[in-house]
C-alpha cells in the first residue's frame, strides 16, 4: 500500500504487534516512542519503555524517532484533572490523555509530517467513520476514545482491534519481539502504577473533615474531600462501627464543608432519571427520542437510556453511577456514537 503510517510504540505488547502487522501489510511504519511529562517524586519507567520500543524497532528494522510532548500532557491531562478534583469533579484523564495526546498532539504532528495515518495499541476499531468495540471485549477500549471524531478516525488505525488478547501475544512470539511476555501497564495513562491520590496530595492540601451518614450523623473522619470520588468505598476511616461488617459507599460530597456523606448502598441513577452532559462528542448522529445502551464508568454493565437532547439523556432501564466529570459512553449495537462529561 505504501501508505505512511507513525505508530505510537510504547514499548507495550499490543503497540509492538502492531507494528509488525502493519509492516507485513505492507505500510511505511515509523515507530515513535511519546515522552511525557512525569512525576519527579515518584520512579517513572518511561526509560526502560522507551528501551523496549527501540528494540522491537531495531528488530523489525523500521525507523524509531522520540517525540516530546511533555507540555502537552502536563495541561492536557495532569493540570486537567487536578483542576477538576480541586473543584470537587472526579475527571478520567485516559479520556483526556487520547484526546489531548495520542489523538490530539501525536495526530497533528504526525499529518504535519506527512502520514497518512497514526496507528495504536488501543482495543478498538473502526472503519474510517465509525468506531466500534473490540473482537476482546473484556479489553475493549472504546469507552476511552468516545472523543474521537469522523475527521480523526479517517487518519487512525488499531491494527489489533480485531484480536484478542491472546492471539496478540502468539503473534508476539511469532515476530520474536521482547516483550512477548511484557506485563499490561496499569495506573495512570502513560505516568505508570502511581495511585493518583499520592499525585494529588503533592498539589492539594489535605485538611481532616467529617464523614457523615445520610441522617446526617457524624460516624467517622478523611483526609480532604477533593480526594474521593462518588461511589468509592475506601480511603476514609469510620470509627462508629456497627454489629455488621458492611462496607460504606461515598454519595455525596460537600466541598465547601469538607464532608463526605457516606451510605450502605451504592449512588446510583434510577429509571426515569435525566442526566446532563457537557462537552459532548456524537461521532455518529443522534435524534431526540433515540434509545441506546450505554455505560457511566469502564466496564460497567450497559444501561439503557434515551436521548432528550443533545446534552441531556434519560435512564430507561437499569442502575447507572453518575459521577460528576466522569464519561458516559453511548452504544447502538458494536458502535461507539459517541459521549459526554456527566455534569
Amino acid at each position: 500500500m505504501n501508505k505512511k503510517v507513525f505508530v505510537g510504540l510504547s514499548g507495550g505488547v499490543d503497540s509492538s504487534v502492531s507494528v509488525a502487522l502493519l509492516k507485513e501489510q505492507g505500510y511505511d511504519v515509523t515507530g515513535v516512542f511519546i515522552k511525557v511529562w512525569q512525576p519527579d517524586f515518584v520512579e517513572c519507567t518511561w526509560k526502560e519503555d522507551r528501551l523496549d520500543a527501540m528494540r522491537v524497532a531495531s528488530i523489525l528494522d523500521i525507523p524509531f524517532v522520540t517525540l516530546d510532548l511533555e507540555k502537552e500532557y502536563k495541561e492536557g491531562v495532569i493540570d486537567y484533572m487536578i483542576d477538576e478534583y480541586k473543584s470537587g469533579r472526579t475527571p478520567n484523564p485516559d479520556v483526556m490523555c487520547n484526546k489531548e495526546v495520542k489523538f490530539g498532539a501525536f495526530l497533528t504532528w504526525a499529518l504535519a509530517q506527512g502520514g497518512d495515518y497514526v496507528a495504536t495499541g488501543h482495543y478498538a476499531q473502526t472503519d474510517g467513520k465509525s468506531l466500534m468495540i473490540s473482537k476482546d471485549t473484556n479489553k475493549d477500549q472504546s469507552y476511552f476514545l468516545w472523543t474521537l471524531t469522523q475527521e480523526q478516525l479517517k487518519h487512525i488505525l488499531f491494527p489489533v482491534g480485531g484480536m484478542t488478547k491472546d492471539e496478540v501475544r502468539v503473534l508476539a512470539e511469532k515476530y520474536n519481539l521482547p516483550v512477548a511476555d511484557k506485563k499490561d501497564s496499569q495506573g495512570l495513562c502513560f505516568v505508570g502504577t502511581i495511585d493518583i491520590k499520592t499525585l494529588l496530595k503533592q498539589y492539594i492540601e489535605e485538611k481532616k473533615g467529617d464523614v457523615e451518614n445520610e441522617e446526617g450523623r457524624v460516624i467517622g473522619y478523611h483526609s480532604g474531600v477533593t480526594f474521593f470520588t462518588i461511589g468509592e468505598r475506601h480511603g476514609f476511616t469510620i470509627t462508629e462501627k456497627t454489629t455488621e461488617d458492611v462496607p460504606y459507599f461515598v454519595v455525596r460530597k460537600n466541598i465547601s464543608k469538607n464532608v463526605l456523606v457516606v451510605s450502605h448502598f451504592p449512588p446510583q441513577e434510577k429509571e426515569g432519571n435525566d442526566i446532563a452532559l457537557e462537552k459532548v462528542n456524537w461521532i455518529n448522529n443522534i435524534e431526540k427520542g433515540d434509545s441506546y445502551m450505554g455505560r457511566s464508568r469502564y466496564r460497567a454493565p450497559l444501561t439503557k437510556i434515551e436521548v432528550i437532547s443533545n446534552i441531556k439523556v434519560k435512564v430507561l432501564e437499569g442502575d447507572l453511577t453518575k459521577t460528576s466529570g466522569q464519561s458516559l459512553v453511548l452504544y447502538d449495537g458494536n458502535i461507539c456514537i459517541g459521549g459526554g462529561i456527566i455534569s
